[in-house]
């Protein structure tokens, strides 16, 4: 149960002073605290072994469903899209550019007081015009009302990633939340490695970039899973405290597809503050059944299994069902029946719209409760803020790396050596 609350007064002092510059442009008047990604890192770093959940608001039932869960475990939360689901090329209606003004819009419709971060997750640079591309696009979802971003350039070799971080750093508040990742995420392909870890850090610090979260390839997958392909804790466990110097929290991607034991090993033996979770909410909203995995289960048929009276009503999800069957879409496909339904799932009675969000409360309630530990990091997001009488926390570190020894030239001159493997090509976005 949840015990110590924010107090009236704390959460007037940290509206005031902790939304960040672009908040406060964007929701002049609005009581919802929508804080940096550096703030929720921080109450789960002070409370110990607890992990913020990252939910991909894929639809609006997903964002009130989590927001609702959080206020009642008393936790700080995330509500993030990544790059594949809302960024140009979208397969959702929520997207990099009007999450933020849904997570306002319901904190403010719900009165929910705890400390929430926008995240954009994912965004992918894989070649040239990527980055071109980022250089542009990255101001404007700040100015949209983000408040943290990953800068995925995972899928590039080692120092094309260090350098494409190094590029983008200019673009991005100094105040945000900001991860960065290593390792494409694919499963048992191309698996991070502790030199890689190392070198992606050291050189970001010797150039004065401070990441909060650092992302690894350590097993796992995105997207629904047949089988549990597991997360590797011990080498997580190790990359991580290789890194301890330099203070940087892990976060764990593809949570969907690992049991909560599993999870619960993240949370006790690594450094991980922020978890993310897409698909089984997403599956959950639908009302589709999903095991402890977080998988969607399969009928006799080897279709969905839809859970009678939950989610979408029957009437709709067989139209959507046959829809992806007009598309010859396999399991996987499915997410992208998110942005032609949007407006038939929002056309629902209220008691069905409500139903949904209600199954995804509910979820997410025991995740953060049982699984993440994450209840009762609100007041410690609070106080951070307090604390730093500030939305800007500033880093965790400072430089240790000497600069002298990180040119460009000396860059790719190390990744040489480096034994890393990227493993098999494919389209693993989310």
């Amino acid at each position: 149960m949840a015990t110590k609350k924010v107090s009236s007064a704390d959460f007037t002092k940290a509206l005031a002073i902790g939304r960040p510059p672009t908040i406060t442009r964007l929701f002049p008047h609005s009581k919802a605290l929508i804080v940096s990604g550096k703030v929720v890192d921080r109450a789960m770093i002070v409370k110990g072994k607890a992990i913020a959940m990252a939910a991909n608001g894929r639809n609006q039932f997903v964002i009130r469903g989590v927001l609702r869960a959080a206020q009642r475990a008393n936790a700080a939360v995330i509500i993030e899209i990544a790059k594949s689901e809302g960024g140009a090329k979208a397969y959702c209606a929520v997207n990099f550019w009007n999450i933020a003004l849904f997570v306002d819009a319901i904190c403010n419709e719900l009165g929910i007081t705890i400390p929430v971060a926008v995240h954009a997750d994912h965004y992918g640079i894989k070649n040239e015009k990527d980055l071109t591309t980022a250089k542009s696009e990255i101001p404007t979802l700040f100015e949209a009302g983000m408040t943290s971003v990953a800068v995925d350039a995972s899928h590039l070799p080692d120092d094309a990633n260090l350098l494409a971080n190094i590029a983008l750093h200019p673009y991005i508040p100094h105040w945000a939340g900001l991860e960065t990742e290593v390792g494409e995420i694919k499963g048992a392909e191309g698996l991070s490695t502790v030199a890689e870890a190392l070198f992606l850090i050291q050189g970001l610090n010797a150039h004065d970039i401070f990441p909060d979260w650092i992302a690894l390839n350590n097993g796992t997958t995105h997207g629904i899973e047949e089988k549990d392909s597991g997360i590797q804790v011990s080498l997580t466990a190790d990359i991580h405290q290789a890194l301890e110097r330099y203070k940087i929290s892990g976060a764990q991607h593809g949570t969907s597809g690992n049991s909560s034991e599993r999870l619960l090993q993240i949370a006790k033996n690594t450094h991980t503050t922020k978890a993310n979770v897409a698909t089984a909410l997403q599956m959950i909203s639908w009302g589709v059944q999903v095991n402890d995995y977080g998988n969607a289960i399969l009928d006799a048929e080897g279709k969905f299994s839809k859970v009678q009276g939950a989610g979408v009503s029957a009437e709709l999800w067989t139209e959507m069902e046959a829809y992806a069957q007009s598309k010859s879409w396999k399991k996987g496909d499915y997410k992208n029946l998110n942005l032609p339904f949007e407006n038939k799932l929002l056309a629902q009675p209220k008691e069905i719209r409500d139903r949904m969000a209600k199954a995804v409360e509910d979820f997410a309630y025991g995740m953060m409760m049982e699984v993440f530990n994450s209840q009762d990091t609100a007041p410690l997001a609070v106080e951070a803020i307090l604390q730093a009488g500030s939305y800007d926390l500033g880093p965790k570190v400072s430089r240790i790396e000497n600069p002298a020894e990180w040119t460009e030239s000396k860059m790719r001159e190390r990744a040489k050596h480096l034994d890393s493997g990227k493993g098999q090509a494919g389209n693993f976005d989310d």
